[in-house]
C-alpha cells in the first residue's frame, strides 16, 4: 500500500512523533493507522525504557483536593529539565497522577515498597479464604499468588488501572509521557489524607 504524505501528517498529529518515524510506522502497518499508532507507541515504550536510569531532579509538586475538602493528595514528579517541568504536558501528567492518588488511595509507589511482612499476611487472609471456598489442595498455591498479586495491583500506585482507562496501567500511563516528552519521568513520593481518618493512616 502506498504511504502518502497526507497519512504521514495525520500519523504526526495524533501522536507527536517524528515524520521519519511516522512513514516507517506505516510502511511496518501496511497502511492501517491504528497498527500504526501502536507500533509508534511500543517503540516509545522501548525508548522511555532506556531512558529510566536518567537523573531527574527538576519537576513539580502537585496539590489536589477532591470532594470539597474530604481529600487531600500532595505528589512529587520530577523530571530531568525545568523545560519540561514548565510543559502542559508534563503538568497534565502530574495532575492525572494526584487524581489517580485521590480516587484509588495507593499505598505504595511500587510494588517493591511493600514490606514482606505485609505480602505474608495478605498471603494468609487469602490462604484462609480459599480453603473456606473449598478450594482443593493442589491449587491453593497459585489461588493464594494470584490474590496476592491482585493486592500488589490495588496498594501500587504504578500498577494500579489508569481511572481514565483502565485498559492501562499508571505505569504505561508515565511510560507513553516519557515517550512524548523525551524525558525520565518519575513519582518521587506522595502523600494523601482523608478528612476523618485516624492518624496511623497518614504515617
Amino acid at each position: 500500500m502506498e504511504i502518502t504524505t497526507e497519512m504521514i501528517k495525520e500519523l504526526r498529529a495524533a501522536t507527536s512523533a517524528p515524520m521519519l518515524d511516522c512513514r516507517k510506522a506505516l510502511q511496518e502497518a501496511n497502511g492501517d493507522f491504528q497498527k500504526a499508532v501502536d507500533w509508534l507507541r511500543e517503540k516509545g515504550m522501548a525508548t522511555a525504557a532506556k531512558r529510566s536510569d536518567r537523573d531527574a531532579s527538576n519537576g513539580v509538586v502537585e496539590l489536589y483536593s477532591h470532594g470539597g475538602g474530604r481529600v487531600g493528595v500532595m505528589v512529587e514528579v520530577n523530571c530531568e529539565t525545568d523545560f519540561v517541568a514548565r510543559s502542559e504536558q508534563f503538568r497534565n501528567l502530574a495532575h492525572e497522577i494526584a487524581l489517580q492518588i485521590a480516587a484509588s488511595a495507593p499505598k505504595y509507589i511500587k510494588a517493591e515498597e511493600i514490606p514482606a511482612a505485609e505480602l505474608e499476611h495478605e498471603a494468609e487472609i487469602a490462604k484462609v479464604r480459599a480453603k473456606e471456598e473449598g478450594k482443593p489442595e493442589n491449587v491453593l498455591a497459585k489461588i493464594v499468588e494470584g490474590r496476592v498479586e491482585k493486592y500488589k495491583d490495588e496498594v501500587s500506585l504504578l500498577r494500579q488501572a489508569y481511572i481514565r482507562d483502565e485498559s492501562i496501567t499508571i505505569e504505561k500511563l508515565i511510560l507513553q509521557n516519557v515517550a512524548a516528552i523525551g524525558e525520565n519521568v518519575i513519582v518521587r513520593r506522595f502523600k494523601r489524607w482523608e478528612l476523618g481518618e485516624s492518624a496511623s493512616h497518614t504515617e
